[in-house]
């Protein structure tokens, strides 16, 4: 009787007591936001991206007021979509810092370690091998036809929360159209989802507004968060085998001339990684090697 009267104080304590120092660490991407259908919303020369901004911002400041109210004391924020520069810096709390531009030899998800109690993912989109869902992509859409990790397609999603998972960390809410939250959930399990759009096609969507996504996500987050203990970290066996097929052969052809790297097949390449970071860096070497590059 006593055990049970024990169980049922933890139940009513306030969430901030059950989860007390708690460290969220948020990856924001931008074609999961609210209202976001076209490229007209995602990138400096659409004539909607600066409202979009706006409403990319809101919705992360709408999950960080959810993280705190069920006990987070500290946040750290990846600016994770297009050139990494897109949440209006100004309007976040002075307590929560922002990690932004690339390269970063974790991607989406720098700045993650031991040290977090759980994940959350703000605006994701859909792999690019899903027939559904907005703007579905894999880190890039106009490159990678997928990504395969120990032989399994994931989304950016799973690719992050593997990152996340090697950590110990687990993800505990994704945002975004309701064919990435179906998508995530069947990877990484019953994780919090916050779907504020209903796919209608690549380019179309119907959705709900800003202030109604924001609502929902502050809600989501802080169910999240005060579940975080539930949640399992989503770990990969190592040593981590990525395959990487281009939508074109000559990427392929030109990375198998390196010695740790096979070609697969005509559009495909294959690279062992000793654990997922080392996998995470070759993707970001992939992604932003130039010849030119300066300075």
């Amino acid at each position: 009787m006593k055990g049970l009267t024990a169980l049922l104080a933890l139940l009513i304590l306030p969430p901030s007591l059950l989860f007390a120092k708690g460290k969220v660490y948020i990856s924001a991407d931008m074609e999961g936001i609210a209202g976001v259908v076209t490229g007209e919303q995602l990138g400096p020369q659409g004539f909607e991206y600066p409202r979009f901004r706006e409403f990319m911002t809101n919705e992360v400041l709408a999950a960080i007021e959810g993280a705190r109210a069920a006990g987070a004391t500290e946040i750290l924020v990846s600016d994770s979509h297009g050139n990494g520069q897109n949440l209006l810096i100004e309007k976040f709390p002075k307590d929560v810092q922002i990690v932004r531009a690339w390269p970063r030899p974790l991607m989406m998800m720098e700045g993650i370690d031991a040290t977090f109690d759980a994940v959350l993912f703000i605006g994701y989109h859909t792999s690019t091998t899903n027939p559904e869902g907005v703007r579905a992509h894999t880190m890039s859409s106009a490159n990678f036809a997928d990504i395969r990790l120990n032989g399994v397609s994931v989304p950016e999603a799973g690719l992050n929360a593997a990152i996340a998972g090697h950590f110990g960390v687990p993800v505990a809410l994704i945002t975004g159209d309701a064919a990435i939250v179906k998508e995530a959930r069947a990877l990484l399990g019953d994780v919090e989802g916050a779907v504020v759009k209903w796919p209608l096609g690549f380019h179309s969507a119907r959705t709900v507004t800003p202030d109604a996504s924001c609502e929902l996500i502050k809600e989501k987050a802080r169910s999240a968060v005060a579940r975080a203990g539930a949640f399992k970290p989503y770990r990969l066996k190592t040593p981590v085998e990525l395959e990487l097929r281009f939508k074109n052969y000559r990427p392929a052809e030109v990375l198998a001339y390196l010695p740790n790297v096979e070609r697969a097949d005509a559009h495909t390449v294959r690279f062992r990684g000793k654990d997922i970071l080392e996998v995470a860096r070759f993707l970001e070497f992939v992604l932003h090697y130039e010849p030119g590059l300066a300075p």
